[in-house]
């Protein structure tokens, strides 16, 4: 993925999902696809960004913490977060954030 998320004026919110990748690939691409799909489909759901260049950053925005929530506990995420923690990722860390300015060309 390598497009500039089209986010509206702020305030909203950034999920900010930080790795280091384990050697495993047994089935990563194929579920970081689905999730971004999957992530679209929810209500507040504004957009994503990620790249990976070693250290992997992927950045989704929602329209306010409710929407962030729910999308935690969504039933086919829970077995992604699940899956990265028992053979995907070697660290990570996830930072939710306050967007209040929003600029660029």
């Amino acid at each position: 993925m390598s497009d500039i998320a089209q986010t509206p004026q702020p305030p909203y919110y950034a999920v900010i999902f930080t790795n280091q990748r384990t050697e495993s690939d047994d089935g990563y691409g194929a579920m970081a696809d689905r999730m971004v799909e999957l992530a679209a489909e929810q209500p507040g759901f504004l957009g994503v960004e990620s790249v990976r260049d070693g250290l992997g950053i992927t950045v989704s925005y929602w329209e306010n913490l409710d929407s962030i929530k729910y999308w935690k506990q969504n039933a086919e995420h829970k077995e992604a977060q699940r899956l990265g923690h028992e053979k995907w990722y070697a660290s990570f860390k996830l930072r939710i954030a306050k967007v209040e300015r929003d600029y660029g060309i």
